[in-house]
């Protein structure tokens, strides 16, 4: 079972159905503590501002049970402000923690662009993960965020966007990934993405 982290944030049907596209078979979108800690594999989603879903998520306790599933190396999947909430920090609210599951921050897109960055842009893959094995480089994927993560260690980023310079667009590490971008929205390429993911915790 996958389980999809409920803590009310993010369009969880669309991500469901997503995942039954990529060859899920058995999806649950849950706030059970137990469902989280026996799933196969787990999905942190997140639309809005970085503190009310880091609030949220603590409120509810699943914060901690997103740790403890990752520290028991249960497949982790985290999507845009869900990848974001990885990390330790974000200057979107400060003094509000993130999981400190990756090293670094998350900070507003700078120079002149257009925030927030939003639509279709190609993704450049700077290195390979398990998970992204069905992503071709340079595929275009849909983007809505007005902020970015920086990890501490460079090596953590796996693929890269341009919007007024590189961003990034994918963080990973052994059992773990992060998709600044909206797979579910993404069309064929979207459940590419997400089909590497689901073949990879099926087993």
């Amino acid at each position: 079972m996958i389980a999809i982290v409920d803590y009310g944030v993010g369009n969880l049907a669309s991500l469901e159905a997503a995942l039954r596209r990529a060859g899920a078979d058995d999806v649950r979108v849950t706030r059970s503590h137990v469902d989280i800690l026996t799933a196969k594999a787990v999905v942190l989603p997140g639309v809005g501002r970085f503190g009310h879903c880091a609030s949220e998520l603590r409120r509810l306790g699943l914060d901690v049970m997103v740790r403890v599933a990752r520290d028991r190396g249960i497949p982790l999947l985290g999507l845009c402000v869900g990848m974001q909430l990885f990390f330790d920090e974000s200057e979107e609210d400060p003094g509000t923690p993130g999981l400190g599951l990756c090293r670094g921050r998350v900070r507003r897109l700078r120079g002149d662009v257009r925030v927030p960055h939003t639509g279709w842009n190609q993704v450049r893959i700077v290195r390979e993960h398990p998970w992204l094995a069905s992503v071709p480089d340079e595929a275009y994927f849909y983007f809505v965020h007005s902020y970015a993560v920086e990890p501490v260690d460079e090596c953590a980023i796996l693929a890269t966007v341009q919007h007024g310079g590189a961003l990034t667009a994918a963080v990973g590490s052994d059992g773990l990934l992060g998709l600044q971008f909206h797979p579910e929205k993404s069309g064929a390429m979207g459940t590419a993405a997400l089909h590497s993911f689901v073949s990879a915790t099926s087993g």
